[in-house]
């Protein structure tokens, strides 16, 4: 992000044009109509953008049900059977049929959420007074904004006081073997498939490669991970990367580290991926899951004065504002951190600084990620990393999740929690959190790091006995500095 060079709002402002209706646009606008402004949101695909349509929503239904997978295992060790008479007497009844998975009616469901969120996103922004037009839009001049309606037809033209732009990211391809949506995949593609792959090739490990690659394991999909960096999860907490690596392999994934794919086959009836090294991978689909690339180009940006990064993404500041007077930016498309949190809180703070409402910038270290692997793992704060390269001082303590009381009964084993602190005045300042639904673990770190609590303050609130969220307050226990 670039740097603040006024307090006060660009303009007065009455009249903002968003560009895209993803989070960060229609958050926007919801704010900017609570301000009283005259908002329309240019859409080109449906409300909610790629985050509700063919990402975060469809992602995390589809997550939800491997999810189901993992516990099924997991209750085996509880000692529930599947598909087991339940006495003698009765031998032909079963507790539970056998287990299958039908993708068909897996990605029926995953679609049908995902329209039923965009329809909801739709009826808010109508109910508030949002006017909603379908269609491309491109910047004519930093507050001109020129639509080419979805329904064909003249162009449109809209005058505004202030535009944001929210424009999103699309998948990144391997170069030269476009994907097809039918055997090379992106990870927008995958929802289409009506049965499981045979052999599932997943090229990348960051955030939404190792998702995939989990889930399609869980679903039973033979799996393999091609990751070009020395561990799954490269940029992540290295104890929690390792742990996840480690679970992976030991339900049958074959993770090929060192291996950077360059290139991508149709064959007759499957894929040929090929490495650096001149390896071959075969499998009956591949996804292509390396990274994205910012929906900046060809919509008019730089000619009305906003610039862009080498990368294509929008330079913003802490208030959303980018180099152009009257036009801010949110979401993928500024590089900041590829949330759908994140540009809703940018997109928030772009509407409340021009139109002259109370402003606080967004921190990014205040923001808590998780990535919904099994085990999920959740952070918030500085990282080790971030912590060591700042040659900053801070302690840590780590509480293995097999420890846990709670945590024994419902059988789960792979996990910890894991803080940083300064050595003297005890401030939290990070967490990591490995274990099932560690997105919802992560919070009381979340409420320490935004509110600088001591690591005292976390460990002297009450727990329930048992919980998962015990081993919070037991970590920062073991972080206590005795007063001499």
């Amino acid at each position: 992000m670039g740097t603040v060079t006024s307090q006060g709002p660009d303009l007065q402002a009455t009249r903002i044009v968003i560009l895209g209706g993803g989070p960060g646009g229609y958050e926007a606008a919801l704010v900017a109509r609570r301000l009283g402004a005259e908002v329309t949101v240019v859409e080109r695909q449906g409300l909610g953008g790629s985050a509700v349509l063919t990402d975060v929503v469809p992602s995390k239904t589809l997550i939800a049900a491997a999810e189901w997978m993992t516990s099924t295992e997991r209750a085996a060790g509880l000692g529930i059977r599947f598909g087991v008479p339940r006495t003698p007497a009765d031998a032909g009844e079963t507790v539970a049929p056998g287990i299958s998975v039908d993708l068909a009616a897996v990605n029926q469901r995953v679609m049908a959420l995902a329209a039923a969120q965009s329809a909801d996103i739709r009826a808010r922004l109508d109910r508030e007074g949002v006017v909603t037009v379908l269609g491309e839009g491109r910047l004519d001049g930093p507050r001109r904004v020129v639509v080419q309606p979805a329904a064909g037809g003249d162009e449109v033209v809209l005058e505004a006081d202030a535009v944001l732009v929210s424009v999103g990211a699309t998948p990144r391809e391997l170069a030269g073997s476009p994907a097809d949506g039918e055997r090379i995949l992106t990870w927008t593609q995958l929802y289409a498939l009506q049965e499981l792959p045979e052999k599932l090739v997943v090229v990348g490990s960051g955030v939404t490669g190792a998702e995939f690659a989990g889930a399609y394991n869980a679903l039973g999909v033979d799996v393999t991970l091609v990751s070009s960096r020395d561990r799954v999860l490269p940029g992540e907490d290295a104890d929690a990367a390792e742990l996840l690596e480690g679970v992976f392999r030991s339900r049958g994934m074959t993770v090929l580290s060192r291996s950077r794919a360059e290139a991508a086959e149709r064959t007759a009836d499957g894929v040929v991926v090929t490495l650096a090294d001149g390896r071959v991978v075969e499998g009956s689909h591949v996804l292509v899951a390396v990274g994205a690339i910012p929906s900046t180009r060809g919509i008019g940006l730089e000619e009305a004065g906003v610039t862009l990064a080498p990368s294509g993404h929008v330079v913003v500041d802490k208030v959303s504002r980018t180099t152009a007077r009257g036009v801010y930016a949110a979401g993928d498309c500024t590089g900041v951190l590829p949330l759908a949190s994140v540009a809703a809180m940018q997109g928030r703070i772009a509407m409340q600084h021009v139109l002259g409402d109370a402003v606080k910038p967004v921190k990014v270290q205040d923001v808590a990620a998780n990535i919904f692997t099994s085990p999920e793992i959740a952070t918030v704060g500085k990282s080790e990393v971030a912590l060591q390269a700042a040659g900053s001082k801070y302690v840590t303590a780590t509480l293995p999740l097999s420890r846990n009381p709670r945590a024994k009964m419902l059988g789960m084993r792979d996990g910890f929690v894991k803080l940083f602190a300064h050595p003297e005045a005890s401030v939290v300042l990070g967490g990591v959190v490995v274990a099932p639904r560690a997105s919802e673990l992560i919070f009381p770190i979340t409420l320490a790091v935004s509110h600088r609590l001591t690591v005292d303050d976390v460990a002297e609130a009450f727990t329930v006995y048992p919980s998962l969220s015990g081993s919070i307050a037991e970590v920062a226990r073991m972080l206590h500095h005795p007063v001499d």
